[in-house]
């Protein structure tokens, strides 16, 4: 039987199984994340938090000044080293270091080039952030 590390880097979630494997690896910044695994993670943060906005609308919890509601702020608290360890290891699945996640700083120009990073397919060879997860 493999190693506990071999056969997690091999496991390729699909649906509801990305969200929920970036929150179990919600501090791994090693290895590597398919396409699915990070777009899907992204829909379900979406889904989430539209669903949380009309639960703070309602519960009177949303504050309208600054546009963000108690339960989506915290839900972001919640998301956010996932989301940063995630996006990590979808720049290590193209080849690139994840310090390119720094340049998501740059107004506009920052989140364009992320967003191509993030579209690219997978590199097929292994690299230093190891093999191929297809």
């Amino acid at each position: 039987m493999t190693g506990e590390s071999e056969q997690t880097d091999q496991y390729v979630p699909s649906g509801f199984g990305c969200y929920t494997y970036a929150l179990k690896n919600y501090a791994k910044f090693t290895g590597r994340a398919r396409r699915r695994e990070y777009w899907m993670f992204i829909l379900f943060n979406f889904v989430i938090g539209f669903f949380l906005g009309i639960i703070d609308s309602l519960l009177g919890t949303y504050n309208a000044e600054t546009q963000v509601g108690l339960l989506g702020a915290l839900y972001g608290l919640f998301v956010l080293i996932p989301s940063i360890a995630l996006g990590v290891r979808r720049l290590h699945d193209i080849g690139r270091t994840g310090w390119w996640l720094l340049i998501g700083f740059i107004p506009f120009i920052g989140a364009i080039v992320l967003l191509i990073f993030f579209v690219l397919d997978s590199r097929e060879e292994g690299s230093k952030y190891g093999p191929p997860r297809k």
